[in-house]
């Protein structure tokens, strides 16, 4: 058994419920968390810095298993008094006058986002939510980024229309141990009785079992049944 388990996650990603679960299943292995940014996460999997990753896709998966997880919506982050603020959903049509930001750690998959781009490309998408504060232009965003970088005077609406981000959980391809079976069990919903989801049962001994041994065992205090004779034979 292993001495730790390690765990990297991309922001935005939350996996404190699964960590909780791990913790009532395996206590004698620790589950340790670190934070990564998306641009690392698959290599440092890689190169066995975590036993595991939670990441989003698109990815570079050489050499990693993947097992898509969620999807997430996608939304465009406004200033509160933004018209955007008024709808409850919009289209990236509705995008089309907007300066629509594209940071360089953007995690969706489109070469250029609707709407007209900026001159410069924020380095980050904290960045990027500073730059929609001051109004110099909207973001588009998985929901759990916009939440993640939560500002008072800034507000969020799904967009449709455009690519959605998915959460996955990634590992090294050669390489599935004891713990990681647990781990993807745990993100899959096993419950604990789940065959994949528990260490297995200890064989059971070949020694009859006492209910096996009380069955074939001879009665006793019973009275016999008188056996029957033949009648002599006549000479």
């Amino acid at each position: 058994m292993a001495e730790s388990f390690t765990l990297g996650y991309v922001p935005g990603v939350t996996p404190g419920k699964w960590v909780r679960i791990w913790a009532e299943r395996s206590p004698g292995v620790p589950l340790e968390l670190v934070q990564v940014t998306a641009a690392e996460a698959a290599g440092r999997v890689r190169d066995r810095e975590l036993d595991a990753v939670l990441l989003r896709l698109p990815a570079d998966r050489e050499g990693l298993h993947a097992i898509p997880l969620y999807t997430e919506t996608t939304v465009v982050v406004v200033p509160k008094d933004h018209l955007v603020a008024a709808a409850d959903e919009i289209t990236a049509d509705d995008l089309a006058d907007e300066l629509v930001l594209h940071p360089l750690d953007d995690t969706l998959d489109w070469a250029h986002p609707p709407g007209k781009p900026a001159l410069e490309r924020p380095a980050t998408t904290g960045d990027a939510i500073e730059l929609v504060a001051a109004g110099v232009g909207v973001l588009v965003v998985p929901q759990s980024l916009a939440r993640l970088h939560h500002r008072r005077d800034l507000t969020y609406r799904p967009v449709t229309g455009v690519p959605q981000s998915r959460v996955a959980l990634s590992w090294p391809e050669d390489e599935t141990t004891e713990e990681m079976e647990l781990f993807i069990g745990i993100v899959r919903g096993r419950t604990v009785n789940s065959t994949r989801g528990r260490p297995p049962a200890p064989k059971q001994s070949k020694a009859k079992r006492p209910a096996e041994e009380r069955k074939s065992a001879p009665r006793r205090n019973q009275p016999r049944r008188p056996t029957r004779r033949g009648k002599p034979k006549r000479r």
